[in-house]
């Protein structure tokens, strides 16, 4: 990728009711030039830098904590990873545990964003060796 182009990766959330296909018409809809790619797991926007940011704040205003977002390093069909074009997928398991975890980080979005509170502990300071030791000697 260089500086003015950009291919990101749009994931949906697994607790989302939104699929890759709506995903991707929702933005086909904006009317934007950019190669959207429809995957398992959302879809791949490649286009100018500034486009791309554009359609991803559009996502976010519409579906907030629904659709996560990074950067990829290949552009869309590179061969070297696009399987129809025999390419490799090393990345697809990490792709995969990412996608996992995306449920737990959007019911802390959606929590936060109903203004739920959270418990602030207090700062723990950090014992002595010598009670430390006393510690594990009397158990």
């Amino acid at each position: 990728m260089t500086e003015e182009r950009e291919t990101r990766l749009f994931m949906i959330s697994p607790r989302s009711m939104l699929t890759p296909d709506q995903l991707v018409r929702l933005i086909h809809a904006y009317g934007a030039e950019a190669i959207v790619k429809e995957t398992c797991y959302g879809c791949l926007v490649e286009g100018p830098r500034s486009l791309v940011l554009d359609i991803l704040a559009r996502v976010r205003e519409k579906h907030p904590n629904e659709v996560f977002s990074k950067i990829r390093a290949y552009p869309c069909s590179d061969p070297r990873r696009c399987r129809a074009q025999h390419g490799t997928r090393p990345g697809f398991a990490q792709l995969e545990e990412e996608w996992e975890l995306l449920s737990k980080i959007q019911y802390g979005l959606d929590r936060v964003s109903e203004g739920a509170g959270y418990k602030q502990y207090e700062d723990r300071k950090r014992i002595s060796v010598n009670d430390f030791k006393r510690i594990c000697e009397v158990q």
